[in-house]
């Protein structure tokens, strides 16, 4: 099974950033925390791990309604929160990939109904935001 949602773009990097966080909006999705593996590993690791990476940003996206019935429903569905959209882009690459975490997922760890309500609601709306990008997949 795969547990992402994915899409290829034909986007410069910023923009697919810029894109990728303006979808997200669209569908009710804030910004919580982003983390910028290739500055990570600069720092941490040197520029030979920084450059392998190519540039990469996780975004922790959260649509607040849709957390709110989620850890209503189970509590411990925080672990899973929020959801993950990458950007990435290899060094030599020119396209960037856009992923998020399938919410399906949630679905797989929980027997509870309203946690698949939930799931397959975030599911339409990354779907879309990934669609709106324009490229290929989702």
């Amino acid at each position: 099974m795969s547990y992402t949602l994915a899409t290829t773009v034909s986007l410069p990097w910023a923009e697919a950033v810029d894109r990728t966080r303006d979808a997200l909006a669209a569908e009710g999705f804030g910004i919580l925390t982003e983390i910028n593996i290739r500055s990570t590993f600069q720092a941490k690791l040197g520029d030979e791990a920084a450059a392998a990476v190519g540039d990469y940003v996780i975004l922790g996206a959260c649509n607040p309604s849709l957390a709110s019935k989620a850890l209503a429903a189970e509590p411990q569905m925080g672990a899973l929160l929020p959801c993950n959209v990458v950007v990435r882009r290899a060094a030599d690459a020119h396209e960037t990939t856009v992923e998020a975490i399938d919410p399906k997922t949630m679905v797989q760890l929980s027997e509870a109904p309203s946690v698949k309500d939930v799931a397959d609601d975030a599911g339409t709306r990354l779907r879309k935001a990934l669609a709106s990008l324009g490229g290929a997949g989702a």
